[in-house]
């Protein structure tokens, strides 16, 4: 039975109950809480937790998954990967235990084919109901049924959320996987697989996975993995056998020459690449991006990975795109995206190996030079190579642990960890000390007594409120704030934009019968509470004051061009580029835009030119702006863009600009395109990897900007007596005039440094059958040396010194013929004492060196010492 048809029958059961076919999500949640989708639940999250009305009351998937934990395990076991697929369905509040058991022995047994006799169930130990439905209802012997406690049957996703007792379903291998056991799964975990496992999921639990409420309703999250139920339907003693990634572990095979089955080693090595291969297909598939951080840094690894094993494996030919071309030939059918997106994957995967490679012959060097000192000392790889090794060459850990630990060595990896914290509190340091304190201790108690506050800013930017609270920077709760006091004003409703979404707060003014204040920046102080920074201008503020809180409209309305600007340079930047491109970060502010947005390649002039024409096109075109409040499901189902890592609730705001772009948005934009005015994109480059950025003016900066350019243009033209339509034409006619000038100076340059080296070898001193040339000349160390090279062709046998002064340092240049430098005479040796005079150093080689100091005024002196200790090496040739 293939994996085509496991998944097959799982929808047609499930679809014969009722239950709502949900595609899979992507591996990029929509879950601040998780770097990467790691079960099949994740999607439903909010259904579980009361958050959002479910559109259906069961569902079922099949759900693309990625588990960064068993990173480290993949290869060294037949059962481990990164990527997976599970089957799941699901009741949010409809049907419970007393079905989803049932139905789950039928499809298992009936459906599937599974011998009934081979099958073991477990439950949590308490969950006596549980037992009692196997038992009872479905006819599971008891004494195939086994209690086990939170460790393998309470279920979490690992952080805090949603969870519940478990039961699931195993099925015993047979003899050739260990003795058989009275306690089951409970005894033998190699001989017992588990295919299925039935979540009952009914309680709310923190971060320490600890229960600490009813869920609203109970529901039912199940999850069966297609790669295991594959492995015993299919009669094959690994997953690395079942047929998807068995024809993974061939494409792997004939990359690297290897063959399966016959050495442990190579096993391992086609193993991570036959499971790597997927999970980095799937993972760019959906946007991920390789980075030195979060989901993008898991990507690089599981890459990196995977090209060191075929390195092990005796290839050095690229492997990545052919592993990825592989996974899209076998599941592209069932998920078309990596079908669709197959050229940017490929490309993705190219360019990564490419520059790892490099990386790695670097990096190796390294390691091993330092694998040859760990041995001939006894030791291991200290903290900081392993460190270096990361830091520089892009090593993660764990391939610095896996080479050292193939010749027997330990890497201190404690050391390691503590480099790391290091450099991320440096970085935390750095991002706090530029971020403005909240009062977060203040705001809590404000939200308490006053509720959140209202925002009216997308109809208003002037309105009547009362200051309910007052806050310091340390967040400590104020009564009053007398002039010249900076503060934290909380009002009860407000037309002040608050940061976020990359827009910059609003600025303006909150003005009382006894004081006012200037609001330099507003801002979320918790979630629903917005405070108004202000320095309190005259008089004194109170709480319970009434006032006048006014927006600058100015500061407002270029905020708000910026930002429509933003999301049609981010439409345009998916359209031309790729659905990748997503947003990574932006900033929004009065005449400027910053967007950064994930690619991996320069756009090019061309390339941003384009871009900068087809923005301030869709400026003029004059489209419409709609932004509307509708419930989160309807939003994502017209299309409408939202940016992962923010937290969406039941009903999202969602702004259209004319038909083309849709975006999840709080921000604040203009009603028509036009009224943006100007867009110049300004710049354009690399932030990170695979991470660019483009930064515009946008309105009256724009125009500005133009303004500036034109008049320079203008100056330039004057100053070159032409129209401003010729300036390219005359600066390129005096480039080339430049250049013919800079031939004919070098050409006469070369002249004068034959003759100055005539004359030096006519008046050359004689010792013995060599000769010895010195003089300074005042000219640049390059003059010196090109000076020395051609002297050293011309005196046959022999040495040079030369000097000169300029720019406050004195220089010395010496150079010595191939035979007397066979003899054993040095320019280094030679110039040694000239540049102690000098008081610097120098450097160079045996036939040629170059010495200075700041002793500029010594030049004379040093040549005079380096000639002295010229003379004594010629002679002493000379006499032996």
């Amino acid at each position: 039975m293939d994996s085509g048809t496991i998944r097959d029958r799982f929808l047609a059961f499930f679809g014969e109950r009722a239950h709502e076919r949900v595609p899979s999500s992507s591996l990029i949640p929509n879950d601040p809480t998780l770097l990467l989708t790691n079960a099949g639940m994740n999607q439903f999250k909010p259904y579980f937790l009361g958050e959002q009305q479910p559109p259906f009351a069961r569902a079922m998937s099949v759900q693309k998954c990625f588990r960064a934990t068993d990173i480290e395990e993949v290869g060294n076991t037949a059962r481990h990967l990164t990527f997976f697929e599970m089957l799941g369905n699901f009741s949010f509040g409809d049907y419970y235990k007393q079905d989803a058991c049932p139905w789950a022995w039928d499809l298992v047994t009936d459906g599937w084919g599974f011998d009934p006799s081979l099958l073991w169930v477990t439950v949590f130990e308490t969950d006596d109901e549980a037992f009692d439905i196997w038992a009872d209802g479905v006819g599971v012997k008891p004494d195939r049924i086994i209690r086990l406690g939170a460790k393998t049957n309470f279920w979490s996703m690992g952080v805090a959320g949603p969870c519940g007792p478990c039961s699931e379903i195993f099925v015993d291998l047979g003899d050739a996987y260990g003795d058989a056991s009275d306690l089951g799964p409970g005894g033998n975990e190699d001989r017992y697989l588990e295919i299925w496992n039935l979540v009952f999921m009914q309680n709310d639990c923190n971060a320490a996975i600890q229960p600490i409420a009813e869920l609203p309703k109970k529901n039912i999250d199940t999850g069966a993995g297609v790669e295991r139920l594959a492995m015993v339907l299919q009669n094959v003693p690994s997953i690395y056998e079942t047929d998807t990634l068995g024809s993974m572990i061939e494409r792997a095979g004939a990359l690297t020459k290897s063959n399966y089955g016959k050495d442990p080693r190579i096993d391992k090595g086609l193993r991570i690449l036959a499971d790597h291969g997927r999970s980095m297909t799937f993972l760019i598939a959906d946007g991920v991006l390789p980075s030195n951080e979060a989901r993008g840094y898991v990507l690089r690894r599981v890459m990196r990975r995977a090209v060191r094993e075929a390195r092990l494996l005796g290839t050095e030919q690229p492997v990545l795109a052919t592993l990825a071309q592989g996974t899209i030939d076998l599941m592209g059918g069932f998920y078309p995206e990596i079908a669709e997106r197959s050229e940017f994957i490929l490309e993705v995967v190219a360019r990564e190996e490419e520059h790892f490679s490099a990386a790695l012959r670097g990096g190796l060097a390294v390691l091993e030079g330092e694998m040859t000192k760990a041995r001939n000392e006894g030791r291991g790889i200290p903290g900081d190579v392993a460190f270096l090794l990361h830091d520089t060459y892009g090593f993660p850990i764990d391939l610095t642990t896996d080479i050292a630990g193939e010749e027997e060595l330990d890497v201190d990896t404690a050391a390691f960890e503590e480099l790391m914290l290091a450099q991320r509190e440096r970085a935390r340091a750095a991002r706090k000390a530029s971020a403005p304190a909240a009062p977060a201790e203040a705001a809590a108690r404000l939200i308490e007594q006053h509720g959140t506050t209202e925002f009216v800013g997308y109809e208003h930017l002037s309105r009547t409120a009362s200051i309910v609270g007052i806050a310091d920077s340390d967040g400590a709760g104020l009564i009053v704030a007398e002039e010249g006091a900076e503060v934290d004003i909380i009002l009860d409703t407000t037309p002040f934009y608050a940061e976020g979404g990359g827009q910059v707060g609003d600025t303006g003014s909150i003005m009382g019968s006894s004081g006012r204040g200037r609001v330099i920046t507003t801002r979320r102080l918790a979630p629903g509470l917005t405070g108004h920074r202000l320095t309190v201008t005259a008089g004194a503020l109170a709480v319970g004051d009434e006032v006048a809180a006014e927006v600058d409209a100015v500061h407002r309305v270029a905020s708000e061009r910026a930002h429509t600007a933003t999301h049609i340079l981010h439409w345009i930047l998916r359209d031309r580029l790729g659905d990748h491109a997503r947003q990574a970060g932006s900033l929004v502010e009065p005449g400027r835009l910053r967007f950064d947005f994930n690619h991996f390649d320069a756009l090019g002039t061309q390339g941003v030119k384009d871009i900068s024409d087809e923005l301030q096109g869709r400026v003029l075109q004059d489209d419409g702006v709609r932004a509307y409040e509708t419930s989160y499901d309807f939003a994502r189902s017209i299309g409408a863009m939202a940016i992962f890592g923010e937290k969406y609730g039941d009903f999202v705001r969602v702004v259209e600009v004319g038909e083309y772009s849709k975006e999840l948005c709080g921000g604040t934009h203009v009603p028509h395109t036009s009224q943006i005015g100007a867009v110049i994109v300004t710049s354009e480059g690399s932030v990170g990897s695979n991470l660019r950025r483009v930064e515009a003016l946008v309105g009256a900066e724009g125009l500005a900007w133009l303004k500036a350019r034109s008049a320079m243009l203008e100056e330039t033209a004057v100053l070159l007596k032409a129209s401003p339509d010729e300036v390219a034409q005359k600066v390129e006619r005096l480039l080339v005039a430049q250049k013919e000038m800079e031939r004919q100076l070098e050409a006469g340059r070369r002249d004068a440094t034959r003759a100055a080296a005539d004359d030096l070898v006519s008046g050359a001193e004689r010792i013995g059958a060599a000769r010895l040339v010195s003089a300074r000349m005042d000219v640049s160390v390059d003059d010196l040396r090109s000076l020395a090279q051609t002297l050293k062709g011309q005196i046959g046998s022999g040495a040079i010194v030369l000097g000169a002064s300029g720019e406050g340092r004195g220089n010395l240049v010496g150079a010595v013929t191939k035979d007397l430098v066979e003899a054993g005479v040095s320019a280094r040796d030679i110039l040694a004492p000239g540049a102690k005079v000098l008081g610097g150093g120098g450097g160079g080689k045996p036939d040629l060196a170059v010495s200075g100091g700041s002793a500029a005024d010594k030049v004379d002196d040093a040549i005079e010492a380096a000639v002295f200790a010229a003379r004594n090496a010629l002679e002493s040739v000379a006499t032996s």
